[in-house]
C-alpha cells in the first residue's frame, strides 16, 4: 500500500527501511494516541525521523528526492556537526 493509497504509507504494512539511507535499521519513537493511526520512525544510521502518514516523497526511498539521499559511505565522511556553544552567562 502506497501512501497516496491512503495516508498510511507502505512503513505501515512491511519492515520499514529509511528513505533517506536506504537502512533497515529503523525504530517506531513514537505513535498516535488512537493506536493504528500513525506513528513517528526513525533511523538508527543518519537518524532521520518521518511520520508514517507524511506523502510518499518523506517516506518511501523510491520517491525520496535523489538530492537528498545519503549512502553509508555519504553518512561516514560526513563533516561533523559543529558543537552548540555553551550559552553565555550574564
Amino acid at each position: 500500500m502506497h501512501s497516496s493509497d491512503s495516508g498510511r504509507s507502505e512503513a505501515a504494512d512491511a519492515a520499514p527501511v529509511c528513505p533517506r539511507c536506504a537502512h533497515d535499521g529503523v525504530r517506531a519513537v513514537a505513535h498516535s494516541p488512537v493506536p493504528g493511526v500513525w506513528q513517528v520512525l526513525q533511523c538508527a544510521r543518519c537518524l532521520y525521523m518521518w511520520r508514517t502518514t507524511e506523502p510518499a516523497r518523506r517516506t518511501r526511498r523510491a520517491d525520496y528526492p535523489a538530492q537528498f539521499r545519503l549512502t553509508e559511505h555519504d553518512i561516514a565522511t560526513a563533516a561533523e556537526v559543529p558543537a552548540v556553544p555553551a550559552l553565555r552567562t550574564r
